[in-house]
């Protein structure tokens, strides 16, 4: 498995809306479309870790998006570990292991997060995880 980051500052922004809006494509129309058939949206959500914590590793089956607000941190989906920052889209697919720490003790990463879920999954609790 290979990470999946996509920065904004890699996306060259498309006027959309009748040339009214500029649009960064982070995810084009319908790329994920075979890879989520039959999901649904999970959840949305912002969050925040600060400096010296970390997200718990684990897993649930969906695909999970962080997009990061503010911050830098170090991602780890499985085995492979990078660093993100502002601006960076990244995309943890079902059922794989991840968690997220700030770089620093003494600063937050702060992200906003939403989730497709597999069509055979239950519900999930989210405290436990």
């Amino acid at each position: 498995m290979t990470m999946d980051i996509r920065n904004i500052e890699d996306a060259a922004p498309v006027v959309e809306h009748n040339g009214t809006v500029p649009v960064w494509w982070m995810v084009n129309p319908r790329e994920l479309r075979d890879v989520t058939k039959g999901g649904f949206l999970e959840l949305v959500n912002e969050f925040e870790v600060p400096g010296g914590g970390r997200v718990e590793p684990h897993s649930h089956p969906t695909h999970e998006f962080y997009y990061v607000l503010r911050g830098r941190g170090i991602m780890t989906i499985g085995q492979e570990e990078r660093p993100v920052g502002q601006g960076d889209l990244i995309h943890i697919p079902p059922d794989a292991v991840h968690t997220l720490r700030p770089v620093s003790d003494n600063a937050a990463i702060h992200c906003f997060c939403f989730a497709i879920g597999t069509p055979d999954a239950g519900p999930i609790d989210y405290t436990n995880h």
